[in-house]
């Protein structure tokens, strides 16, 4: 379902991407997830020079690369080969573990790629200008070890929720950043991406315990990064509307 909120995004920030006007919300964030943010700290002062650097124009370049091949000779087979199932896994096929992420997600055409491809490198770049190669490689890999988990114990995972990832982690980091809804409409990001969340727990909430285990794990990152933060703000959202109930009495 997240392919359609692509379409309807406007794909750049109403006046351009500023970091300076809208800054990002790293001191609250990192707050709710303290213990865990010593622990990348220490990571990246270790092992801050192992990582792919410009990670997200590697993942976008091999998708739309793949998707393009795919297109032009449907009977290779490319997307059904790089995505992720683990009876394939078992019978050799290890490449799948790390190619799955050049598979877009997309349950339209050309366009709903394009486009899901385009947003996906805009969000994606924006983290990774942010936090750096080293804590960005390190969100996708929690993401992409999350997606094996889940393919370990569901059979198969895709890019579905690394991408919704991706794009709450930058509703987290810039709420107030605006992009125009169908080009026109401004909107700020906090509510595209209470939007975006609330398809995911939808879904989830509509499948089996099978599914839900794997949309849980393959949200890996986004937990173990902004999960607390996250907690908090729907907990203070629901104290402030029950404090304006009892007010209007």
């Amino acid at each position: 379902m997240i392919q359609y909120l692509y379409i309807a995004a406007g794909f750049s920030a109403r006046g351009g991407f500023n970091k300076k006007q809208y800054p990002p919300a790293a001191r609250a964030v990192e707050k709710g997830t303290k213990r865990f943010m010593k622990w990348v700290y220490k990571l990246e002062r270790k092992f801050g020079r192992i990582c792919i650097p410009h990670l997200m124009l590697v993942i976008i370049a091999g998708q739309a690369m793949v998707y393009l091949a795919n297109l032009l000779n449907p009977d290779i087979l490319l997307l059904s080969r790089f995505s992720l199932n683990w009876a394939a896994v078992m019978h050799g096929e290890v490449w799948r573990l790390f190619t799955f992420v050049l598979v877009p997600f997309s349950g339209g055409g050309p366009l709903s790629v394009v486009l899901g491809i385009y947003f996906t490198w805009f969000v994606g770049s924006a983290l990774e200008r942010e936090w750096g190669d080293f804590r960005f490689n390190l969100y996708v890999l929690l993401g992409m070890a999350g997606a094996w988990l889940a393919c370990l114990l569901t059979g198969s995972a895709d890019t579905y929720c690394l991408s919704l990832s991706l794009l709450l982690a930058f509703a987290m980091l810039y709420p107030e950043l605006q992009v125009l809804l169908f080009f026109v409409i401004p909107l700020k990001v906090k509510y595209f991406g209470i939007f975006a969340a609330a398809l995911w727990v939808f879904s989830f909430l509509s499948m089996g315990m099978l599914g839900k285990l794997n949309y849980l794990l393959c949200m890996l990152g986004f937990l173990l990064f902004f999960g607390p933060q996250a907690w908090h703000n729907i907990r203070a959202w629901v104290r402030r509307e029950q404090w304006k109930r009892k007010n209007r009495r």
